[in-house]
Order: structure tokens, then sequence, then C-alpha cells
């Protein structure tokens, strides 16, 4: 049986968005009828609803969906998680990597639960230093870590394409709480993330 890949929304949204975005053609003066554009604007209106779909998702739950006892305080660190995003300010993507540890306190998580963290609040209209905030608070109120740190590293296409049109330029934001906020604990992160160990 081959792959198939299903994907749902509701019809009244999308509709909507449909015709929405068969305005904006029109309002820079293009033609939604011409052969090219015929169905952009249903693909528009799903893909902006999956690029949003973090609102409908429940960081707490999803963490919560996979906790483990474990007698295990050694740092955990996931690396080079790799993040979309659309900025708040222009809906122009920005994207990079997202990097996450923390420090168990009698419990563990699933190990794939962390990006998908990173995807909850990711697929928002986003600014990267909530983004960030966001992230660290989740993983930090829900596992009660003895710490937990984030770093994002990401290019942002409204400096890129607009604007004052910087392309090599990268933003790096950071949280930390708990453990990390000693000067040791966070170096030895930092050096991790920034190795190569594979």
């Amino acid at each position: 049986m081959a792959y198939k890949k299903i994907e749902t929304y509701d019809e009244e949204i999308t509709d909507h968005l449909k015709n929405l975005y068969k305005d904006i053609l029109v309002k820079v003066g293009e033609d939604p009828l011409r052969d090219g554009l015929i169905k952009t604007p249903e693909r528009a209106s799903k893909a902006i609803q999956f690029l949003t779909q973090g609102y409908e998702l429940n960081a707490k739950q999803i963490l919560e969906g996979a906790l483990f006892e474990e007698d295990y305080s050694e740092m955990v660190i996931v690396k080079d998680i790799e993040l979309f995003s659309l900025c708040e300010h222009h809906i122009l993507p920005f994207f990079g990597k997202a990097h996450i540890a923390y420090i168990p306190n009698g419990k563990i998580v699933g190990l794939s639960k962390l990006p998908r963290i990173v995807d909850v609040f990711s697929r928002r209209l986003q600014v990267q230093e909530r983004l960030t905030d966001q992230i660290v608070e989740s993983i930090h109120e829900t596992l009660n870590p003895l710490g937990v740190a984030v770093v994002i590293e990401a290019q942002h296409l409204c400096m890129m394409m607009r604007g004052v049109q910087k392309q090599n330029s990268a933003t790096t934001t950071s949280a930390f709480r708990g453990e990390f906020r000693n000067v040791e604990t966070r170096t030895e992160f930092l050096n991790l993330i920034g190795s190569k160990l594979m």
C-alpha cells in the first residue's frame, strides 16, 4: 500500500481565507484566474493554517504524555532542532536551530517531545525572543528540572529580503533557568552545543 499523506482543514476557515488571498492577489495587480494562480488562494489558505497550527497545541500535555521516573541528574541536550516560524511584524519566515538542555530532577521526558515543544511555539506568529522564553518556561514549569536552557539561532527574511536587506545576519537568543544560571553549568552547555560530537 502506498504512503498517503492526510491533512485536514476546517472548510469554513479555508474558504474564508481563500477569498482573502484572492483579494490580496487582485490588490497587488495580479489576476487570480490566470493559470498559475488558480489554486494559489486555496494553497495559501492551507499553508497559513499549517504554519500557525501551534495555537491549537498544548505544550504541557505533550510533555506530560512522555514523563518517566528516572534517577538521572546530569545534563540532557537535544541540539540542532530545526525550526521555522513566521515573524509577527511582517508575516515573513524566520528559520534556524534550537538547542535545548535540562537537568532532570527525578523525571526525564521522551527526547522527541523537546522538538515537538519547539514546533508548538514556532508554529505561531512570533518574535524570536518570546519563542525562546516560551520554550524554556514550558519545560521549566512542566518538568520541574534542576535547570533548563534554550538557545535559538535564526535568520529572518524580514531582514534579508526587505528593510536593511542584510543577507548574512543571524540572531541568537538564549534563556536559562535554575542550575543554568550558574556560570560553570551554562559554559558547559554552550561549549557542548558549539562542538561537533558525532
